[in-house]
């Protein structure tokens, strides 16, 4: 009792510390950003995120990695399994090497093609985006022996130094955008793309140091090559990568599609949808952080009673820290895009707030993608989850070519994300028997009053009311609504109490 009151109030804090991070650094962020628009100007702005963005397509391939040894890592560490753990770091810190490695020789091989007018940069430009090609790709490098580094922390639930770390780069992001503005007269994009590389190796270096000092399984020398665990951490990392990769493809083939059928002004509308659900998912991914170690941890104790539910919680959270936003945002939605961007392309309204509608329905079950990576069994639920998400491009190819509207599209999406969504439920129930009665008791029928409760405030609200500023009367009163009925009708018995001792412990703290 008194381990599990221990692990309660280390992700209470930890959530805390990481939701009081997420904010600070998206404020340093948007305001370094300001800087570095108005430093770079548009044209070599759009030059530096246009190679970022070539090259963080291969993100998806860091998130496995990271995913797949930090579950490793998290599961050793709850058998106490020391020598196990210490294999684990060292034989995935050379995975991550090598891998590290291969990618920056692909994107050298690749920037061959991308520079030879396959990407739209003007002529006179083109020898500068090469050299800030070429620092990105020393960034992506120095990100991917990161990983095991970072995994290591998420095992032992030191959300705080990463924190620290994570402050410390919207800090010297800062520094930089304003360094560019005062100090730095020319070839502000060639010293902006040499600072950001800076800014990842520096953060390699703490966290390097820090888990070296710190924690005894973590080491790099004495390397002894084990070919089963080898196997076991490519495999599923492996695994992990196919899952990505169908999520990725889902996104840019319905991109692809859309941008066929109904060009740029559509494609527009499409990615700010996807940029508004995505900050959205912070609230969500933020809390997983904190709540992931401990699922891990009682699946490698063969506690797997507590582990699902560990992954019921955070399924019933994540809906609620989404829903607390998204609701009100889409009764709101076209006040919102109208001054945030003032000119809005068309479908815009319609494709952000279906897209949150999906968000939604995937937050429903977002804890049992933890526990099916606890159990370790995760070729064929990739395998199916995978399939099912990528179908969203074919049937979307379909509707469009049947003359249906844009929009249509997004509506397929919320259908295909329903069925995901009852396939891990299957997938948990067989794997890890849980039991889909207990789910639909513990989860479904306690996010049912919430939810209409906040729907019931947002419809009369904006049916009573309809002025410029609504929405600063729609958002209050609907949160406050929400997380009252939250508090006293989403909880079970067990779980209220323990949201109420993890308050009264932040709180003392």
């Amino acid at each position: 009792m008194g381990d599990r009151t221990a692990a309660s109030e280390r992700v209470a804090i930890n959530t805390v510390i990481l939701y009081l991070k997420m904010l600070l650094t998206i404020c340093v962020s948007l305001y370094s950003t300001r800087i570095v628009l108005s430093s770079l100007g548009v044209s070599d702005y759009g030059i530096f995120n246009l190679i970022a963005g070539v090259i963080t397509m291969l993100s998806f391939l860091n998130a496995a990695m990271a995913s797949a040894t930090q579950r490793f890592l998290s599961f050793y560490h709850g058998r106490e399994n020391f020598s196990v753990r210490k294999k684990v770091f060292i034989n995935s810190w050379i995975l991550h090497l090598v891998l590290g490695v291969f990618v920056v020789f692909f994107l050298l091989i690749l920037s061959q093609f991308l520079f030879d007018g396959f990407l739209n940069i003007p002529s006179e430009r083109v020898p500068m985006a090469k050299t800030v090609y070429l620092y990105m790709a020393v960034s992506v490098f120095f990100t991917i022996v990161s990983v095991p580094f970072t995994a290591l922390l998420n095992a032992h639930e030191n959300m705080l130094w990463i924190a620290i770390v994570n402050i410390l780069e919207a800090i010297m992001k800062l520094i930089i955008a304003i360094s560019l503005n005062y100090f730095i007269a020319s070839e502000r994009l060639a010293h902006y793309g040499l600072f950001m590389a800076g800014v990842t190796f520096i953060s390699f270096l703490l966290y390097a140091l820090y888990t070296l000092k710190k924690y005894e399984e973590c080491t790099i020398l004495n390397y002894r090559y084990d070919k089963l665990l080898m196997k076991n951490l490519g495999g599923f990392a492996g695994w992990n990568l196919f899952g990505s990769a169908c999520v990725v493809g889902r996104n840019q083939g319905i991109a692809i599609v859309l941008n066929v059928f109904f060009g740029t002004i559509v494609s527009a509308a499409y990615g700010i949808a996807n940029q508004v659900a995505g900050q959205l998912v912070f609230f969500s991914a933020t809390l997983l952080k904190a709540i992931n170690p401990q699922i891990m941890k009682s699946e490698g104790v063969s506690d797997r009673k507590r582990m699902l539910k560990l992954s019921m919680m955070a399924s019933k959270l994540g809906f609620f820290l989404v829903s607390f936003i998204a609701i009100p945002a889409i009764f709101e939605m076209p006040s919102i895009l109208k001054l945030w961007l003032k000119d809005v392309p068309e479908y815009t309204v319609a494709f952000c707030s279906l897209y949150l509608i999906t968000t939604l329905i995937n937050q429903t079950t977002i804890g049992l993608q933890s526990a099916i990576q606890a159990t370790g069994k995760i070729r064929a639920y990739q395998l199916v989850i995978g399939g099912v998400v990528l179908m969203n491009v074919p049937v979307s190819y379909i509707l469009l070519k049947q003359g249906l509207p844009p929009h249509s599209v997004l509506v397929c999406a919320v259908f295909i994300e329903s069925i995901a969504c009852a396939f891990r439920i299957y997938f948990l129930k067989v794997q890890a028997n849980l039991s889909i009665r207990l789910y639909v008791d513990r989860v479904f029928s306690k996010e049912i009053i919430p939810t209409i409760v906040i729907l019931s405030v947002c419809l009369i609200i904006t049916t009573l009311f309809d002025f410029d500023l609504r929405l600063l009367i729609t958002f209050p009163v609907s949160i406050i609504a929400f997380f009252i009925s939250v508090y006293y009708t989403g909880f079970c018995g067990d779980e209220k109490q323990l949201v109420t001792n993890m308050l009264h412990k932040i709180l003392k703290k």
